[in-house]
């Protein structure tokens, strides 16, 4: 018996040993095409660069995420092709996107955005990436930042 704990515990301090922090992957956008547009919903293929910080491969079977502006809900997209990113990497997919930008700048208006001029919009883009392999299965992530308008 004493032996099983003795091995358990040696188990246990090695797989704590090659555990590596998990560092999420970070999106960014290379391109932006019109597809479709009308007043209540504008189609878009979306080109996104992926940087990998990790020091193994990440196999993506896809990519869902959702886009808020000012605090609204603005756009949302996923994309089923799986890709691979190597390894303290990069790599960039297409991904369609729908957007409704009259609503939610009407709703942005009707919060009082309308009060005074806006020098930048933030943007708070949270998502997962799906892994076709490995223990972990889907990375969340969330990316914030602003857009200056002048």
């Amino acid at each position: 018996m004493r032996k099983l704990l003795v091995a358990l515990a040696v188990l246990c301090f090695v797989g704590c040993a090659s555990y590596t922090k998990l560092e999420t992957p970070r999106l960014s956008v290379v391109n932006v095409e019109l597809q479709k547009s009308d007043l209540f919903e504008q189609r878009m293929r979306v080109r996104l660069r992926v940087q990998n910080p990790k020091d193994r491969s990440l196999p993506i079977k896809g990519i869902s995420y959702r886009l808020e502006v000012q605090g609204e809900d603005f756009a949302q997209g996923v994309s089923g092709s799986p890709f691979e990113v190597p390894a303290l990497g990069e790599a960039e997919f297409d991904m369609m996107v729908t957007a409704n930008m009259a609503t939610t700048f009407l709703r942005m208006l009707a919060r009082g955005g309308g009060e005074k001029s806006l020098d930048s919009l933030d943007y708070r883009m949270v998502g997962k990436v799906s892994l076709s392999s490995g223990f972990l299965r889907s990375i969340p992530f969330v990316e914030t930042g602003s857009i200056k308008l002048k």
